[in-house]
């Protein structure tokens, strides 16, 4: 949610944002804005709409020309979006501009005691009271910015990341965290503000990801001093070196991220395997597990906590864990995790899963465990992100960037790590033989040259779409490891084409969704040979009696759900286990081809972010 871009440097910084900006429009915003020093004053433009509409505004209302600046994409929380209430904001003297990522909870009581001071605000947001705020501190502690920053940040209630300037000291950039991410890309005598790396990545793969609570000064010719916000104590910066290049986020000749990033799941998924699965040597090597293997093994139960489409890779995980492993499992949404009381034991496993490593409600969902004295177990895509440090172990999937807001290749390169680590547990307490773990292994080293078999049906799924194009409710369908998956579905609709879905249990059908089936209705069924077939017929034959859709997801070979569907896509056969990893591949694609039908914004689906980092 919301997007920071900074520049300090030799380089022009418009063009740097801008294109900052456009980079991270995935991540979901209402409006844009920049602001440029010229080495006189502060040039401002900021906008309700698209960064390319701030492009053209700003091209024609003020001077781009500069090496210091800042940018925002915003998510409207305090105040409607419009051009007012865009980032960045002024001061009530001009001299300070800052751009945030966030919530300033006590933001009114500070508001109204500086409107006591003589303060007054153009807009409705939080950020204006903020940077007030900092102004206020600096006049009446005589103290510079850094130091401003960091006392008024002591007397804020909630999160934020923000980038913060003075035009009276234009060398220097001052920036903080808590609760949203942020990165500094560090260049030969040249620093880059981020969310995350992308808009930077073409000109440094060096990067400081700044801790909650930490702040961090940016000066030309200077090291960057990092400190402690509610200590003064000195903070060490960690440069990391970045994996990320910047053909991973271009299009690569696709017309929508979304359509890449689900042509590249076999190449993800093998890299989520690559050298932690070896068929060869039969042997599964985690390290994040091997180097904790007694607290799986004498785990009491695995809580997974995820949100979205994570929470339904946490429940293909549920499947597998208690069939392989036999060990007991709980799939909780963070959000309700974080705020239910729950019952958590020092001999409990969490498992933390997302793609970004951001997610504001699954990082809370961890602080609550670890204070409770559980082990926690994170997975995520995203290298240095707040989960992967505040976890006391993990696994990466590897699945690259992933900027499409519908997530598709982080679904299928979770369950891959929860798979390994699953069939690892189970062969360590003797829950399958070494003939059987064999097996497995071999079958999911084939899995990426299934999902290329699943995605040559692209051609007949776009004809499907076009019947379905124009529905405005739909129901999916599966049993077993595949109502998930069915959940999964369901949701990739709903998100990017904005069709009401629902995905059910079969078995439930009887119990309510049965009553909506007419001609109207699209019914997608997930009916592969593995895991309750016959009765998944059952289901069909019911919803075929009352005139409903069918449309099939079926194993190679399939005969008899033939007859019965109205349409049938194939996926390869597999073990019962893996084919959540095969029967996703068409549903994605049809959520796809039908939002791109319905002339939708399939990358950037309204009203929705990639990474939602505030509650």
């Amino acid at each position: 949610m919301c997007g920071i871009v900074g520049y300090i440097g030799h380089r022009d910084a418009y063009p740097i944002i801008i294109k900052g900006l456009q980079r991270l429009e995935y991540r979901g915003y209402d409006s844009a804005g920049v602001a440029i020093y010229d080495g006189k004053g502060i040039n401002l433009a900021k906008t309700k709409g698209k960064v390319e509409d701030l492009k053209k505004k700003s091209k024609e209302t003020i001077s781009v020309e500069g090496n210091l600046g800042i940018g925002h994409t915003r998510w409207a929380t305090h105040g409607v979006p419009n051009d007012v209430n865009s980032h960045p904001h002024y001061s009530n003297s001009g001299d300070l501009v800052i751009i945030h990522n966030g919530i300033i909870e006590n933001y009114e009581s500070i508001k109204k005691e500086l409107i006591k001071r003589g303060y007054t605000f153009h807009s409705d947001t939080d950020t204006e009271v903020l940077v007030n705020l900092i102004e206020e501190v600096q006049k009446t502690e005589n103290v510079k910015l850094g130091k401003a920053v960091q006392i008024a940040l002591n007397q804020v209630v909630g999160a934020y990341a923000i980038a913060v300037f003075d035009k009276k000291k234009p060398d220097e950039l001052v920036v903080a965290k808590l609760g949203s991410p942020l990165a500094i890309g560090v260049g030969e005598n040249e620093f880059f503000i981020a969310s995350d790396a992308s808009p930077f990545i073409e000109f440094t793969n060096n990067a400081i990801y700044l801790e909650d609570e930490e702040m961090a000064i940016v000066r030309l010719g200077k090291e960057i001093k990092l400190r402690k916000i509610k200590d003064d104590s000195v903070a060490y910066p960690n440069i990391l070196e970045l994996q990320m290049n910047i053909e991973e986020i271009e299009k690569g000749g696709y017309d929508h991220f979304m359509l890449k990033e689900i042509y590249e799941q076999p190449r993800a998924i093998k890299d989520t395997y690559r050298g932690r699965l070896r068929a060869d040597l039969g042997v599964i090597k985690m390290a994040g597990i091997d180097d904790h293997l007694d607290k799986f093994l004498n785990a009491n139960r695995i809580i997974i906590v995820a949100c979205g489409t994570s929470w339904h890779a946490g429940l293909v995980a549920e499947y597998i864990f208690e069939d392989l492993a036999r060990i007991p499992v709980e799939v909780e949404y963070a959000s309700e995790f974080r705020y239910r009381n729950p019952v958590i034991h020092k001999d409990d496993v969490i498992i933390a899963i997302s793609q970004s490593g951001e997610t504001a409600d699954t990082l809370a969902a961890i602080k609550l465990a670890k204070e409770n004295g559980a082990f926690v177990f994170g997975v995520c895509n995203v290298v240095g992100s707040s989960i992967s440090r505040e976890t006391h172990a993990g696994a990466y999937t590897h699945a690259g960037p992933e900027i499409g807001v519908a997530s598709t290749k982080a679904f299928t390169t979770q369950i891959t790590v929860l798979t390994l680590i699953a069939l690892k547990l189970a062969k360590e307490k003797g829950k399958i033989n070494d003939s059987e773990f064999a097996e497995y292994l071999e079958e999911l080293e084939s899995v990426p040259g299934k999902v290329e078999k699943a995605l040559e049906s692209n051609p007949l799924i776009e004809i499907i779409s076009e019947v379905y194009k124009d529905s405005t409710n739909c129901l999916y369908l599966g049993r077993g490891y595949n109502f998930p998956v069915a959940l999964e579905g369901a949701l990739k609709l709903k998100e990017i084409s904005y069709i009401h879905a629902e995905g059910y249990p079969a078995a439930e059908m009887k119990h309510g969704p049965i009553a909506l089936i007419d001609e109207q209705m699209p019914v997608f069924v997930i009916a592969t040979k593995k895991g309750h077939y016959e009765k998944v017929v059952s289901n069909i034959q019911e919803i075929k009696s009352r005139k409903g859709k069918i449309i099939a997801i079926v194993t190679e070979g399939d005969v008899q759900v033939k007859e019965l569907a109205d349409h049938v896509i194939e996926v390869p056969e597999t073990f019962e286990s893996l084919t959540p990893l095969l029967t996703t591949i068409p549903l994605q694609l049809l959520s796809y081809h039908i939002a791109v039908m319905r002339e939708c914004n399939v990358d950037q689906p309204r009203n929705l972010a990639k990474s939602v980092t505030v509650e």
